[in-house]
């Protein structure tokens, strides 16, 4: 059995048994019955409350620990006019959650004020020049929206300086809290709250949805504040969805009912940005999110100043949203380009240094000057490319930062723990981390990651997986099953996009080579093996695999050739079909 280029082991997931008594019950083809029994759904209520999520489902924010002083310490700064700062990080999370906090308050009555660090000059988190600088102007209370869980010198400067500190966050932590008058968190010890992978902005929701509470009198908010909070849930996917936490439970509402909202959103903020992304009057799914609309406010944070991103959904009229959207859309585009620029010079330094050989289990690439906000997306690609556990840093002069990004199953903020003696601080999560170093320290620091990554990885788990769902013929792919797949969707982090296996498949024409640089292929193909047949609808299928023109000989020269794929519908002219995304080719 040969493979393409990229050499993925693949794994199809046994049939399941009861698949056609579950896809009886409620009423859908057999193969999205497998597809829900994949993703551990095997009773109908349960199967039920996946396909059609409810803002019903939602957790009431009174299970989260300390919301409740939140919400009084709050509402007390804003009858007592104290001056109030709402502090983010400069990530998508932490941009649409600070919103919407600012456009809660704004509801209230209260124009209250925002800050954003800059993610070069001050690095990520509540920082003590910060908190001086506000106490300075005056600042009274600071509400930190996805940070300052560990921030606990800046949170003990602030005491001393008589500001008040309210910490909502979601990120790991190992010990105490930092001192704070409430904080605000999806996973502390001890409470009662069934969504431990609430993201930032999802915690700043929840956050909001009290203060409505508190502000109307009673559980059920007024009108006002409800119709507020419909169209917050758009920011919350957003954030949700760009953090790449699990999207199932309450996420999975979130996501779910907030992207449906986005198209039809009257943010001036969402609305310039959809349409500086060419979305307009598009069905957005959480793939617009992750690779259209996030990176754009993410181009703000890395290439230049958060704030302005912030800006943009809080104090910004239509017309200056629209000027902000097309100066990100430039920022984005010069992110892409020196994102490629330092990713081939990283590459070309893990091949050097032999980072690429069988013996080697975790990556670490330094560069001086590296663009300090775009090491993150560049760790991510070391990743896709290698398949290994990787940290890519930028020397800045006398200092150095970090991002690393993880595979499945190694958890990357517990080898940084275990390599800490060679670092300056750390933080993260499992899958993603960030740190700092002295310049000094980067070759023991890379010894030791790697020292770690080997005792904790085999060669297996260095090969790249293909986790399949199911093995379909093409007849299967009706366009009623495609719809129904459809609903299993927003796919992301906890429910990946459907992957399912054609076999024995040969070419109806030759494939054409599609795509500015013509690296993509097009191609119908068939699982028919009778040439002599006229050739039936249900048998045939138009497919596309991006970044796969390389493979147009071999399929040619193949007699028949396996695929997987992701169903999708495509509308065209007036036509609704369904075709493949193709993710790789095995030719027997």
């Amino acid at each position: 059995m040969t493979r393409n280029c990229d050499e993925y082991k693949w794994i199809v997931k046994p049939a399941w048994e009861g698949r056609n008594e579950l896809a009886r019950q409620l009423r859908v083809p057999e193969l999205v019955a497998q597809l829900l029994y994949n993703r551990g759904i095997t009773e109908p209520e349960q199967a039920r409350a996946f396909l059609h999520p409810t803002l019903k489902d939602l957790i009431d924010p009174a299970r989260l620990t300390g919301i409740d002083k939140a919400v009084k310490r709050i509402r007390q700064a804003l009858c007592d006019g104290e001056k109030i700062v709402i502090y983010g990080d400069y990530d998508v999370d932490g941009i649409m959650g600070v919103s919407i906090l600012w456009q809660c308050m704004k509801l209230t009555g209260h124009e209250v004020d925002y800050y954003v660090p800059h993610r070069i000059d001050e690095g990520y988190g509540l920082n003590m020049e910060a908190v001086r600088e506000l106490a300075e102007k005056g600042t009274k209370l600071i509400i930190t929206v996805d940070c300052g869980i560990t921030a606990h010198e800046s949170a003990d400067e602030a005491a001393r300086l008589g500001v008040d500190l309210i910490i909502t966050d979601h990120h790991q932590i190992d010990g105490s809290p930092a001192r704070s008058v409430a904080v605000v968190h999806p996973d502390l010890p001890g409470q009662d709250y069934d969504n431990t992978n609430l993201c930032g902005a999802g915690v700043a929701f929840k956050l909001a949805w009290a203060l409505g509470q508190e502000f109307s009198g009673e559980a059920k908010v007024s009108d006002e504040f409800r119709q507020y909070l419909l169209a917050a849930t758009s920011m919350a996917a957003m954030g949700t969805i760009a953090d790449v936490v699990p999207l199932l439970g309450e996420n999975r509402v979130l996501a779910s009912y907030g992207m449906q909202g986005l198209a039809n959103c009257q943010d001036n903020g969402i609305r310039a940005l959809i349409t500086a992304a060419g979305l307009d009057g598009a069905k957005l799914n959480s793939t617009d999110i992750g690779f259209k609309l996030a990176p754009r406010l993410n181009a703000a944070g890395r290439m230049g100043h958060a704030r302005l991103a912030v800006e943009m959904f809080t104090r910004s009229s239509a017309a200056r949203a629209i000027e902000t959207a097309k100066y990100l859309e430039s920022q984005n585009r010069q992110r892409q380009k020196v994102e490629k620029d330092i990713t081939e010079e990283a590459s070309r330094q893990v091949v050097k240094l032999k980072m690429d050989a069988k013996a080697w289990r975790g990556i670490v690439a330094s560069g001086e000057n590296w663009h300090g906000g775009v090491i993150g997306i560049v760790a991510s690609r070391i990743v896709d490319k290698y398949h290994r556990p990787t940290v890519v840093i930028s020397q800045q002069e006398d200092k150095a930062i970090g991002s690393c990004r993880s595979i499945p199953g190694f958890n990357i903020h517990k080898a940084l723990t275990a390599c800490s003696e060679h670092l300056l601080g750390f933080g993260g999560h499992e899958m993603a981390a960030g740190l700092q170093i002295e310049l000094d320290k980067i070759e023991p620091f890379r010894q030791a990651f790697n020292h770690y990554a080997a005792e904790h990885l085999t060669e297996d788990d260095l090969v790249k997986k293909l986790n399949i769902d199911a093995e379909v013929a093409l007849a299967e792919l009706t366009l009623a099953t495609a719809k129904a797949i459809e609903q299993l969707g927003p796919f992301g982090a906890g429910n990946p996009s459907v992957k399912l296996v054609a076999r024995k498949l040969r070419l109806v024409s030759h494939p054409r080579r599609i795509g500015k640089s013509n690296d993509h292929l097009a191609l119908t193909i068939t699982d028919q093996t009778d040439h002599d047949k006229q050739l039936q609808p249900g048998n045939m299928i138009r497919a596309v695999a991006f970044g796969k023109a390389n493979m147009e000989k071999k399929l040619i020269a193949a007699k028949t050739f396996d695929v997987v794929f992701a169903p999708t519908i495509n509308h065209f002219n007036g036509n609704t079909t369904v075709e493949m995304m193709v993710k790789d080719f095995q030719i027997p």
